[in-house]
């Protein structure tokens, strides 16, 4: 059965830093397409970063506070987040695709975590 766990969510101060882990299970994490995306109450899901074997990608509202990076003898990918704004606050989703788009997000998205909760507040 595939698998995608997340972790690493959890309350941070404003400007303070999380860093979330994804493992995947059921499948190596050698999907050439794995990244984060990201739901606030009452918003739409929107990408914030992908991986592929040629790149990463980032929404812009991330570039330069955000890192994804990936361990694949370790099945896991994780994202580094920086110099948190409230408006960073949302349940954080891992998932695997087809491609990465420029913007971060995931095209052709296959599988999901059940995703983990981010609050940036004072």
């Amino acid at each position: 059965q595939v698998q995608l766990v997340e972790s690493g969510g959890g309350l941070v101060q404003p400007g303070g830093s999380l860093r979330l882990s994804c493992t995947a299970s059921g499948f190596t994490s050698n999907s050439n397409v794995i990244g984060w995306s990201r739901q606030a109450p009452g918003k739409e899901r929107e990408g914030v970063s992908c991986i592929n074997r040629r790149g990463t990608y980032y929404t812009d509202s991330v570039k330069g506070r955000f890192t994804i990076s990936r361990d694949d003898a370790k099945n896991t990918v994780s994202l580094q987040m920086n110099s948190l704004k409230p408006e960073d606050t949302a349940t954080y989703y891992c998932a695997t695709g087809q491609a990465c788009t420029n913007e971060g997000g995931i095209v052709g998205t296959n599988y999901w975590g059940q995703g983990t909760q981010v609050t940036v507040s004072s």
